[in-house]
């Protein structure tokens, strides 16, 4: 409880409002009235979002860091992406950090900021890396999971540390020491692990599930 005070501390009135504005301009751009139609109807996809929201509850609460607001945990953000596509996946990671919030793991406070730097901007980041390599390289099952899934879960690791980083330096509360000294040179640590678990995460179900696997075509990645 302390820590999330800590935390709540760091983030002004103005701030909050800020942050609330823009997480609501873009979960009001991803909804869209026939996929939520379809939504309803379809139990299997229900259950599809709700067991990545789970996903996303366990992977965010073990997490490390030393100072409050600079924390380190895998995202699973890329993968998820590519299973649900960034609209749903944005539904999952709301429901996932509105859980978090009941259970007491983040403050209201905080959620706002929560919201667009560990979910909604990494997972922007990951659709748009998928759509800029389906449009402009080959449609290659290899190139689908080493820099769709691999590559752009590393990238988003660092993406996720340089926006922490950013948002703490230019709202004052950390000068550029404190965060290079703690918490940017982390990218050279998280990278790695988080490439592993989303490229092993796609590899297998475009393995052994690749229907549920919304942005995998199999006339693109394996028939042609």
């Amino acid at each position: 409880m302390s820590h999330n005070l800590e935390l709540t501390a760091l983030i002004s009135t103005n701030t909050q409002l800020v942050l609330w504005l823009v997480v609501g301009v873009i979960a009001w751009g991803s909804f869209d009235k026939g996929l939520y139609k379809s939504l309803i109807t379809t139990p299997a996809r229900q259950t599809g979002i709700f067991s990545c929201a789970m996903v996303f509850c366990v992977l965010w609460q073990i997490k490390a860091g030393i100072l409050p607001g600079l924390e380190l945990h895998i995202l699973g953000v890329t993968a998820i992406t590519l299973v649900l596509g960034w609209r749903f996946a944005i539904l999952s990671a709301t429901c996932a950090s509105a859980l978090l919030v009941a259970f007491g793991q983040i403050s209201l406070v905080q959620l706002p900021l929560h919201l667009l730097l560990t979910a909604f901007i990494p997972i922007l980041f990951s659709y748009a890396v998928f759509i800029i390599c389906y449009n402009l390289l080959p449609r290659h099952f290899f190139i689908y999971i080493f820099i769709c899934s691999f590559l752009c879960a590393a990238l988003v690791s660092c993406v996720k540390i340089v926006t922490v980083s950013a948002f703490y330096y230019f709202s004052g509360n950390y000068n550029w020491y404190e965060l290079s000294e703690n918490y940017l040179y982390l990218c050279a640590i998280i990278w790695f692990p988080e490439a592993m678990l989303n490229g092993m995460a796609i590899s297998i179900l475009i393995t052994y599930r690749p229907h549920w696997v919304k942005t995998f075509y199999d006339k693109d990645y394996l028939d042609s």
